[in-house]
């Protein structure tokens, strides 16, 4: 890439082209780490707004583990067989472009995240197992699935989570017009979220909220209430398995043309919960953050649910199962 290759509109990036190139850079470590959401000229434009020397030794220690992950996005099929489970490989940018896509549509439509605890549920709960199989969207998330393909010698593309894909869906719904409903988390929290998003994206139609704690007597009226508020995109965060069962039983009756569950979302975005930073993600250290944050929480859901996990790939591909 040269100084042609530049925007005259993006003056910020001339500012590449006067710094000596180095082997590694945050764009080198965010590919392997799928975290590479954004350009290689952000990238570059986030470190020269920070660099120092210490800097630079932080960045060559992240590299190490980087190094191990392989590939970000490359070539690589764009749906796999993952244990049973059928992933759309897709890159962030791609997941938000087909989620606007069926939001338009007439037919309701379903997402579905997939990481190591999920998978692990589905072993042991089938009719999950039979969601994931057939919602119209399922896209891998966390960095277990990722090492879990190169395990079965396919590339993730890129680590398609709902927390970073939360605001960079956002920013297209604004700009699209496009309603959003949120339902889920504890008193409060749900309408904590709609705050950060009118503070942030103040033109996206938030058309409203309410907290997952009600009864099954109360179930018609919430329905009621996403129906009419006419949001077209339903976000429910009850946790998995349980939103993912609630969506598809109850997905007609909100007349969302979209839904998907979003698990811990709303902590993130209310400010209950704080996110890793982003060195942490750099390094595929994001679950040991959240462990030490919950510990109670957390730790078999890590610690034995990710060796639980990873057994089973190791245990599929001996078997001479790949993903593909």
């Amino acid at each position: 890439m040269g100084p042609g290759d530049v925007s005259a509109a993006d003056r910020s990036a001339w500012r590449r082209f006067n710094v000596r190139p180095g082997l590694i850079c945050l764009w080198w470590i965010r590919q392997r780490t799928n975290i590479a959401y954004g350009t290689e000229s952000d990238a570059d434009s986030e470190y020269l707004d920070s660099r120092s020397i210490w800097g630079d030794v932080a960045i060559g220690l992240r590299a190490i583990p980087a190094a191990f992950y392989g590939e970000g996005i490359a070539v690589a099929p764009e749906r796999i067989d993952f244990l049973g489970i059928p992933i759309h490989n897709l890159t962030m940018d791609e997941t938000i472009d087909r989620i606007l896509h069926f939001a338009n549509q007439r037919v309701p439509s379903r997402l579905c995240f997939v990481n190591a605890d999920c998978v692990n549920i589905s072993c042991r709960d089938a009719e999950y197992k039979d969601i994931l199989q057939n919602a119209d969207i399922v896209v891998a998330d966390g960095i277990g699935v990722k090492l879990a393909g190169r395990i079965l010698n396919t590339n993730i593309r890129q680590n398609v989570n709902g927390t970073d894909l939360f605001p960079l869906l956002c920013a297209e719904m604004e700009r699209r017009q496009k309603g959003l409903y949120l339902l889920g988390g504890k008193p409060g929290v749900a309408g904590d979220v709609a705050a950060w998003i009118a503070k942030r994206f103040p033109g996206l139609p938030v058309r409203g909220h309410r907290h997952g704690f009600f009864s099954a007597a109360e179930t018609p009226a919430v329905l009621r209430g996403i129906r009419d508020s006419g949001a077209e995109i339903l976000l429910v965060a009850f946790g998995a398995p349980r939103q993912d069962k609630w969506i598809r039983d109850h997905l007609d009756a909100t007349g969302a043309k979209l839904a998907m569950g979003v698990g811990g979302l709303f902590d993130f975005y209310s400010g209950r919960i704080s996110r890793a930073p982003v060195w942490v993600r750099e390094l595929g250290m994001e679950w040991f953050y959240r462990f030490v944050q919950e510990p109670r929480r957390m730790w078999r859901r890590y610690f034995v649910g990710n060796a639980v996990f990873l057994s089973r790939v190791v245990l599929f591909r001996l078997r001479g199962g790949v993903a593909a």
